[in-house]
């Protein structure tokens, strides 16, 4: 299978089949048909607001660089959001330095729903705190108003695989990272990826999942959500090979990544230059394999 626009803010393009209906190698899935069901419930929600007097929540995002890419995410996240009755305001600052206080200004004001900040902006650069200033600026993001699930309290829970910020009550749940999300929804339509008979936290039970590339908005994240569902995860990078199961990291010696591509059953590629390939003598056959890298906006998953 080939899953075309599966960015989350690329959803919009008209769906050709389902995933669960392309059983044939090779078939086309559009990641639309997929999202549709979540949009229309946005929608439900959002009129539903509209007639009690209330307006639709309005995300803000914030712009503080000249790369293509993000303009083009930007612009993209607007078009996503007036399309499912959503306000959408775009915030464009000139200099960098000054984007710590426009986001502080969003988390404090009222009216403001919605977080969402373009990155790159400071890229690895050093903040005073030690960490890089990207990495604080995704901590400074409120967690009432972090839609991407990457500030520091949706962070930890995830990879303490704590669902819900109102324990025991648990009514409100924790905002997953958005695009390692849309990775989970995706194989929950494929076949014999997610067991959905199975309680809770066994959905994956039995699989075993090589995700390549552990970067901290996609590749680690993904790794802990589908371990915290069951699955066996080898997170490969390009120095150390790591098992995600039952909540533990276990250092993996002995194992290479055509090792660990080859015993399992769901491959995800997440290698951000467009020179990587994955040697697909690796894969078993009725492997499902995702590559998660957006050069622009768009990226595909395939299923072999």
């Amino acid at each position: 299978f080939f899953l075309s626009s599966f960015h989350p803010l690329a959803l919009l393009q008209p769906p050709t089949m389902t995933a669960k209906a392309a059983t044939v190698a090779g078939g086309k899935v559009d990641a639309g048909t997929i999202a549709a069901p979540f949009r229309a419930e946005v929608r439900e929600k959002v009129e539903a607001l509209k007639a009690k007097g209330i307006e639709a929540p309005l995300l803000v995002g914030l712009l503080a660089n000249t790369d293509p890419a993000a303009r083009k995410y930007a612009e993209w996240t607007g078009k996503a959001c007036r399309a499912d009755g959503l306000r959408y305001e775009l915030r464009t600052i000139d200099d960098p330095i000054d984007v710590e206080a426009a986001l502080t200004a969003a988390n404090d004001d009222p009216n403001v729903h919605g977080i969402i900040v373009y990155y790159p902006i400071f890229g690895q650069v050093e903040s005073f705190s030690g960490a890089s200033q990207d990495d604080y600026l995704r901590d400074t993001v409120s967690f009432k108003c972090d839609v991407e699930g990457l500030c520091h309290t949706y962070r930890t829970n995830l990879y303490r695989n704590v669902r819900f910020l109102d324990y025991p009550a648990n009514t409100k749940k924790c905002v997953l990272p958005c695009t390692a999300l849309s990775c989970v929804k995706i194989l929950e339509q494929c076949p014999n990826c997610y067991d959905k008979s199975k309680p809770v936290g066994k959905h994956m039970e039995g699989q075993v999942v090589t995700v390549i590339n552990r970067s901290e908005i996609v590749g680690r994240p993904l790794a802990a959500m589908l371990a915290n569902d069951g699955a066996d995860v080898y997170s490969v990078d390009i120095n150390s090979i790591y098992l995600f199961r039952g909540g533990r990291l276990h250092k993996c010696e002995g194992e290479t990544p055509e090792s660990c591509v080859r015993k399992s059953s769901v491959v995800v590629t997440g290698v951000p230059t467009k020179a990587y390939r994955l040697p697909t003598e690796w894969i078993q056959p009725d492997t499902t394999g995702k590559d998660d890298v957006s050069f622009d906006i768009y990226s595909r998953m395939c299923i072999v």
